[in-house]
C-alpha cells in the first residue's frame, strides 16, 4: 500500500493502524496522511485528552520512553490515542566520546532510542496510532527494516515526472471532478512537480467550473498559475524554436510578473527534456502526438515539438543541459540578479544563428 492508498483508506473510514512510519521530504504528501490518521484515530473525541505530538530533536538518552508510554496511555473517551513523533531524523547524540570498543557514544545512544522504538512497533498497542515521520532512515535499523517487513512503512517521496499528472487527476477527482489528460499535462507544464502549487492549482480551477463540471485545458489556462498559459508556452516554444528575440521578450514579461527564478529555470529545463525525449522518440519511429505523450508533454504540442526536437542536434542539448546547471548555480548560490542569470541562460539557449 502507498502513501496514497493509506491516506484514501483513513479519509474513507478505515481503521487507522496502530504504528505508522513515515519516511520521506514530499511534505504535502506526509501531512495528509497525518491529518487523515488523526481524524480516523480520534473521530469526534476531545483531542486535548488523546493526542500528544513529541519532535525528534527533542528526544534524546531515555525519551523515547515518554513516546511509548503516551502511546500506553488508555484513551479518554476515544477508540484510539493519536501520538505524533515528528522529524526523528533529528534526534540528537548527546553524548560525545568512544566507548571501550571505539565506537562514538553518541551513535550508540541514538541507536539505542531507535531500537526501542523499534521494539514497541513489533506489539504495538491497538489503542493509540502512533504515527512517526523522517526524512531519512537507515533502511538496516531495526525500526526501518521491522516497519517495512510488517507493512507499516510509508514512503513520502517526491513523484516521478510521469505521476505527476495522475496525481493531479487524482486531487481534481476527489473534489468530484473529471480531468483531461491534456488538462493535468498543461498543469503540470506549468507548475512542474510542486504538488503544493499543483493543489492550490486545482482547487482554483475546481471553484471556477463549480460542482462536479469537468476540467479542461481551457479551465486550467484561465485560472491554474499566476502567469497565464500564454505567456509560459510563448517562452519554452521560443527556446525551443531558438527565437531568441521572442524568448527574450516571454522572460521579460514573466520576470515583471515576479515569478520565482528557480521556478522558472524548472521550467525551462522541463522544456529541454522534453525536447531530448522527444528526438529519442521520434527516432523510435513514434509519430508526433504518441512520441509527445512518452516525453511527458501534452499531444496537442506533438506537431510544434516535433519543429524543436529537428533544431537541436545533440550536441546542441550537450550545451543546453551545461547552460541550465550554470544557471542552477548563480540563482542558489551567487550574487548575480535573477533576471540577468535567467536572461545570460534564454541567450546560451537561442544563440544567433
Amino acid at each position: 500500500m502507498s502513501i496514497l492508498d493509506l491516506t484514501d483508506a483513513a479519509r474513507n473510514g478505515g481503521d487507522a493502524p496502530p504504528f505508522v512510519l513515515l519516511v520521506g521530504t514530499e511534505r504535502l504528501l506526509m501531512e495528509r496522511a497525518i491529518a487523515a490518521l488523526r481524524v480516523a484515530a480520534l473521530g469526534g473525541a476531545p483531542s486535548g485528552f488523546n493526542e500528544e505530538t513529541f519532535h525528534g530533536r527533542e528526544l534524546g538518552a531515555g525519551r523515547v520512553a515518554h513516546v511509548v508510554a503516551a502511546a500506553r496511555t488508555l484513551p479518554m473517551m476515544a477508540k484510539r490515542r493519536f501520538v505524533l513523533v515528528r522529524d526523528l531524523h533529528l534526534l540528537p547524540a548527546r553524548r560525545r566520546g568512544k566507548d571501550e570498543d571505539g565506537e562514538a557514544e553518541g551513535a550508540q545512544v541514538v541507536g539505542g532510542e531507535l531500537d526501542a522504538l523499534a521494539a514497541y512497533a513489533a506489539k504495538p498497542c491497538d489503542s493509540a496510532c502512533v504515527v512517526v515521520t523522517a526524512e531519512q532512515l537507515d533502511g538496516r535499523s531495526k525500526l526501518a527494516a521491522g516497519a517495512k517487513k510488517r507493512g507499516q512503512l510509508y514512503e513520502a517521496r517526491p513523484l516521478y515526472e510521469r505521476e505527476v499528472g495522475a496525481w493531479a487527476a487524482r486531487e481534481a477527482k476527489s473534489r468530484g471532478h473529471a480531468m483531461s489528460d491534456d488538462a493535468a499535462a498543461t498543469v503540470v507544464a506549468m507548475l512542474g512537480a510542486d504538488l503544493s502549487a499543483i493543489d492550490d492549482a486545482i482547487e482554483r480551477v475546481s471553484l471556477r467550473v463549480g460542482p462536479g463540471k469537468p476540467i479542461d485545458v481551457a479551465a486550467v489556462e484561465q485560472s491554474v498559475a499566476r502567469l497565464r498559459v500564454s505567456t509560459i508556452w510563448e517562452l519554452v516554444d521560443a527556446i525551443s524554436a531558438r527565437d531568441a528575440r521572442a524568448a527574450t521578450t516571454a522572460l521579460g514579461s514573466i520576470i515583471a510578473s515576479r515569478e520565482p527564478g528557480l521556478r522558472v529555470l524548472a521550467m525551462i529545463t522541463r522544456q529541454i527534456r522534453i525536447v531530448a525525449k522527444m528526438r529519442d522518440k521520434l527516432a523510435e519511429g513514434l509519430g508526433p502526438q504518441d512520441a509527445a505523450i512518452a516525453a511527458g508533454a501534452p499531444p496537442f504540442k506533438g506537431r510544434d515539438l516535433a519543429v524543436s526536437a529537428k533544431r537541436f542536434t545533440r550536441d546542441d542539448l550537450s550545451n543546453a543541459f551545461g547552460a541550465l546547471a550554470n544557471a542552477d548555480r548563480a540563482l542558489k548560490g551567487s550574487k548575480v540578479p535573477e533576471g540577468v542569470a535567467l536572461s545570460d541562460l534564454v541567450l546560451a539557449l537561442c544563440p544567433p544563428r
